[in-house]
């Protein structure tokens, strides 16, 4: 019979667990790692910052927040009236904003905290599709608006969508804020800090 060399074979038991166990945080940590979203992620869904001084009456500037296309628009005057307009609230599903799509302080017949200034997703709430920008109107109307090529929708340059088309509710008015008077902040405002 042999003898059992005690000191060896506590030796040996102990380096095999810690390699075993080293092994084991060497596979975990990536693991684990994964659960946190990216950099790229973060950044995706982070605040854009947008400088618009130089953004001249009628023009339009479409950044991307949350991987979908913003909307910023300087209103001209004109466009500021025709939304003001009795007669322009007759064409309009949803006049007043009555469905949540904006923060409070974007629910006026504005739908924006400067009335010169339009920030809207630009993504139309029938099936998705990105409507263009007609700073000119279209014929059977009188203003500016965007139309959806999709399927014919049309919104008002407040984001307000026309009576009789597929898209059933006005476009999203996402968070944001002046952070100073030509800086704009989409993705995050008071509420949201």
């Amino acid at each position: 019979m042999t003898e059992v060399n005690e000191p060896r074979r506590r030796f040996l038991i102990g380096a095999t667990s810690f390699v075993a166990g080293a092994g084991v945080v060497g596979a975990a940590i990536p693991f684990v790692q994964s659960w946190n979203p990216s950099a790229k992620a973060k950044a995706a869904g982070a605040p854009v910052k947008v400088n618009i001084g130089k953004l001249e009456p009628g023009a339009m500037v479409t950044v991307e927040w949350q991987g979908k296309p913003v909307w910023v628009i300087r209103r001209t005057i004109e466009n500021v009236k025709n939304l003001a307009m009795e007669e322009h609230r007759d064409e309009l599903r949803d006049p007043d904003s009555e469905v949540n799509q904006q923060p409070e302080y974007a629910k006026n017949e504005y739908r924006s905290i400067k009335e010169e200034y339009f920030v809207a997703v630009g993504i139309c709430t029938h099936l998705g599709c990105v409507p263009n920008y007609e700073p000119d109107g279209r014929a059977e109307l009188r203003h500016a608006l965007f139309f959806c090529p999709c399927h014919g929708s049309k919104f008002d340059l407040a984001g307000r969508v026309f009576k009789g088309v597929p898209a059933p509710t006005n476009l999203i008015i996402p968070p944001h804020q002046y952070l100073e008077n030509n800086v704009l902040e989409i993705g995050s405002d008071a509420t949201t800090r």
